[in-house]
């Protein structure tokens, strides 16, 4: 897809990745909606800025009917979660922002997308698709949906030109990962390799070698990964 002249929505803008993503697209010659739960928080030049809270169903739908010419979609937003032992309400909380949240930002987009030539969606998942990282497995659980989701849509929108893309990554350095003591990718990296990834049309975009080792462990008995992240974690 060609980023100049077109136009974006991401969510979650007001920080992390999100940030970098709007801006960069921005400078790659895109018209961009940044989106946030507080507008006030988004302090990006250049870019038209939505109220949006997207595990609230009015919300994306005033968005969708708002932003009636974006051809990209960029689900960033979501939030962490803790074990499935644990609190219900935050695994709930997971899979509502994450899952439910992703999915119904992109049933409101599809038909916009389709008027608007097919164009393209991004969710940004994790490497915790793959794998679960020690008192994050509700998180864990929420990305690997966000992941079968992302191939699932890519299957029901090929019809309409639509290119669905899922990007997977390990640590980056933003709000959510703060107290982890883990090596942690700039933020703008992860936005460049991303929009990178859109531009040749990749439908899955690994960013980091990390995130290239699980996913390849996952033809191997998972025991020999689970002891080849403990040798990581210890080192």
């Amino acid at each position: 897809m060609n980023i100049k002249g077109a136009t974006a929505l991401v969510t979650g803008a007001n920080r992390g990745i999100g940030r970098h993503l709007a801006a960069q697209l921005v400078e790659r010659g895109a018209k961009v909606y940044a989106t946030a739960r507080r507008v006030e928080s988004i302090d990006l030049d250049g870019v038209e800025v939505l109220a949006l809270d997207i595990s609230d169903p009015d919300a994306i739908t005033a968005a969708a009917r708002t932003a009636s010419d974006v051809n990209l979609l960029v689900n960033n937003a979501g939030i962490g979660g803790g074990t499935l032992l644990g609190d219900l309400q935050a695994v709930h909380a997971a899979l509502d922002v994450n899952f439910w949240g992703t999915l119904s930002m992109a049933r409101a987009f599809a038909p916009v997308l389709a008027a608007n030539g097919g164009g393209a969606i991004v969710n940004i998942a994790s490497s915790a698709s793959w794998f679960v990282f020690p008192g994050s497995s509700a998180y864990a659980v929420s990305k690997a949906a966000v992941w079968s989701m992302s191939q699932a849509l890519r299957q029901e929108m090929a019809s309409q030109g639509t290119l669905v893309t899922s990007v997977h990554l390990g640590a980056a350095d933003t709000d959510m990962t703060k107290g982890l003591d883990v090596p942690k990718m700039a933020p703008a990296d992860v936005a460049r390799i991303t929009l990178d990834g859109v531009e040749a049309d990749a439908v899955e975009v690994v960013v980091d070698e990390f995130t290239e080792m699980v996913k390849a462990s996952l033809s191997r008995d998972p025991r020999e990964f689970d002891k080849q992240f403990q040798q990581l974690l210890n080192s």
